[in-house]
């Protein structure tokens, strides 16, 4: 199971994500959960990177399905508005999964 927390401080400002695990849906390589996850993370964070001037700290582990993000400072409008859409786009997957127990969303105020 993909397990992603989407953290945000308590003024409901993005503080980063930590997404963890492989879906299981397919075997490796053929994992379309997995992929599509990993696609929306990564093409939001490089949008955010590319096209705002949010700086990000990131680590990977794909043995473990670790993808962690955490911004250096409180992101803007452009970059909120990005993650917004990420958010969007993994409860769509999540919604499609959820009785198979492939992926999980979860918030958490740090």
């Amino acid at each position: 199971m993909i397990r992603i927390t989407i953290y945000k401080d308590k003024n409901k400002d993005y503080v980063g994500l930590k997404a963890l695990g492989h879906a299981g849906a397919a075997r490796y390589g053929s994992d379309v959960v997995c992929a599509a996850v990993s696609v929306l993370i990564t093409n939001t964070f490089n949008a955010i990177e590319s096209l705002t001037e949010e700086t990000l700290k990131c680590k990977t582990d794909e043995s473990r399905g670790l993808m962690a993000v955490k911004f250096n400072k409180t992101p803007g409008s452009q970059a909120a508005l990005l993650m917004d859409a990420l958010v969007l786009g993994l409860k769509a997957v999540e919604a499609q999964h959820y009785n198979r127990g492939y992926i999980r969303l979860n918030f958490k105020e740090v």
